[in-house]
């Protein structure tokens, strides 16, 4: 009896691992076909991956192709919940609510129109060649594809004409603000000779281990592509932007402004900042913090003497000379300095690096006098980029010496680059998780990275230390400022003020911070959420296991999965201070 029962037992398990085995193979099916439909659909993803095989496209952005990608999309959806996820193992489970939150969360958006307003102030059609700095032209086969990819610019031209009437039809357009900026940046492309084009600028410096002929050869067809196919585009776009879609451009900057507005930022603020905080909750808790930093700031002003109040201390460091740099050069070398001095400090709070470096370039001079101070591109996927920690080097005497150390830290180490590398580099974790994220643990990630600071011997001076304060200030602003415009009706002016009031950063970088949460609403709701939800597992960690707590086992467990939704990572990190408790008990 016992005998049966026995081999009854294990002819069960076998079932059981039998049943594993099946869902987790349909599961890893699935998740192949969809990345392989992923790529195809977003060509230059792929290309910046590293993936050669769809370098000569661009997406499809015509309404059918929308229309059909949001239909395998739910399709794809369909499917993930058709597969049992109790039967899956506990590393697919994971997996399965992973894609499951990102494919729903793609389905949700699409009912909004978003695709209905394809221009960006931030760059975009206007600037393609920037492209070239996160693409892989290594191989003459490189640069065929690159032209045989420009020779189609046409094409996604006259699908954004059309997405952007679309758009105007059903009022759905950019605002005016924005759209004003786009005209001197689209007249860089309005040359008379193919060699004067940016997109040139590429074949003007061809390596010199390609054969003469080639070289010649490559920049015989740029400059016929360029003339007979990129220039007549790009002046029918300069006519139709200029005479029709910046006149219809609105006045109104709140996403609210728009049909279903309010249904399409709460949907924006749960997305980003994976939590199902209102706006308005969202709105106080930014208010919360900026009291909370304020206080601080006004603990190193009296630290350091200064003689007057808050605001005329912000206006001594945005305009005293010794805060700034003379030349782009100067500020450059500056940064390089700075990362150099973070790298060997690491270890003493990670027990794992990346493998894969990372480099500090200038942002280039066609998007730099628009854009932000900073920000950081993910390393190939194959090895072939490193990733790169990009600076505005743009009026360098708005550039404040204070904030070079904290702007590092979360761009490069130890913030995106370190995160993201390391993800890149998790070889058995499924595509979409090694190359896609949660931006509220991305960019929580990074703004957590800046207090780290402290741990590796930064912020030594009082003014530094006020720099840190001012970017967490900045992101707690943002909280305010984003629901402020997009959700309670303020005006951009309005924004603009209650930036200046209570942060030490140019007026020209906020500007353009105002302008960038206009043009991404939602986006910058995540930093300062998934930063506080960091902070309180660490602090929680910290609390329970005392002088036991290990700062780089903390750290290697957070980043070990990957870019997680808050709950999920708030649950990943109390099953390892669990565990941490168990092996200490007595």
């Amino acid at each position: 009896m016992r005998l049966r029962e026995l081999m009854f037992g294990v002819a069960l398990a076998a079932v059981s691992m039998a049943a594993f085995a099946d869902a987790d193979s349909e599961f890893s099916a699935l998740l192949d076909e969809h990345w392989e439909w992923r790529l195809s659909s977003s060509p230059v993803l792929a290309s910046m991956l590293g993936d050669r095989r769809f370098n000569r496209e661009w997406q499809d952005d015509s309404p059918g192709a929308i229309e059909e990608r949001h239909k395998a999309t739910r399709d794809f959806l369909r499917r993930a919940y058709a597969i049992d996820r109790s039967a899956l193992s506990v590393e697919d489970q994971l997996n399965h609510e992973l894609f499951r939150r990102q494919l729903q969360d793609d389905v949700d958006a699409h009912q909004f129109g978003e695709f209905l307003m394809p221009f960006s102030s931030r760059g975009g059609i206007q600037t393609p060649e920037n492209l070239t700095n996160q693409l892989p032209l290594v191989t003459i086969q490189d640069y065929e594809d690159w032209l045989a990819r420009i020779e189609k610019l046409p094409i996604v031209i006259d699908q954004q004409i059309k997405l952007a009437e679309e758009g105007r039809k059903r009022g759905i357009v950019a605002p005016k603000i924005l759209m004003q900026r786009v005209p001197d940046q689209l007249a860089t492309q309005l040359v008379d000779y193919a060699n004067e084009s940016p997109l040139f600028r590429v074949f003007d410096n061809l390596p010199e281990t390609f054969g003469a002929a080639d070289r010649e050869r490559l920049r015989a067809e740029a400059t016929d592509i360029i003339d007979k196919r990129v220039l007549p585009a790009y002046r029918k776009l300069d006519r139709y932007f200029r005479q029709q879609y910046l006149p219809a451009s609105r006045d109104s900057v709140g996403l609210s402004e728009l049909p279903n507005g309010n249904a399409w930022y709460e949907h924006l603020a749960r997305s980003f900042t994976t939590t199902r905080m209102t706006p308005d909750e969202i709105h106080r808790l930014g208010l919360e913090e900026v009291k909370r930093i304020r206080d601080e700031m006004q603990g190193i002003i009296a630290a350091v003497e200064f003689d007057g109040d808050f605001q005329e201390f912000l206006a001594y460091l945005r305009t005293d000379p010794q805060f700034y740099y003379d030349s782009p050069e100067a500020l450059y070398d500056a940064y390089l300095a700075t990362c150099k001095r973070i790298d060997p400090e690491l270890v003493n709070l990670f027990g794992k690096l990346p493998r894969m470096p990372y480099g500090v370039k200038p942002i280039p001079d066609s998007i730099a006098p628009d854009t932000t101070t900073a920000y950081y591109t993910r390393p190939a996927a194959d090895g072939s980029r490193a990733g790169i920690y990009w600076v505005n080097l743009y009026r360098p005497e708005v550039r404040p010496k204070y904030e070079i150390e904290v702007l590092s830290v979360h761009e490069a180490m130890p913030g995106h680059h370190l995160q993201i590398a390391l993800q890149q580099e998790l070889s058995d974790m499924p595509n979409f998780r090694r190359f896609l994220g949660f931006t509220a643990f991305v960019e929580g990630w990074g703004l957590y990275s800046e207090r780290l600071g402290y741990d590796i011997g930064l912020y030594t001076d009082p003014y530094s230390r006020f720099g840190q304060l001012t970017y967490d200030m900045w992101r707690a602003v943002r909280l305010v400022v984003d629901t402020g415009m997009h959700y309670k009706g303020w005006t951009r002016q309005q924004a603009i003020d209650f930036f200046k009031d209570n942060a030490a950063k140019a007026e020209h970088d906020i500007v353009n911070e105002i302008d960038r949460y206009i043009g991404n609403p939602g986006q910058a709701l995540a930093y300062k959420i998934g930063q506080l939800k960091m902070l309180s597992l660490r602090e929680r960690a910290e609390n329970h296991l005392g002088e036991r707590f290990d700062i780089r086992a903390f750290h290697d467990e957070l980043l070990g999965a990957g870019a997680l939704p808050l709950d999920l990572l708030e649950l990943r990190m109390d099953a390892w201070l669990a565990e941490q408790l168990k092996a200490i008990a007595p």
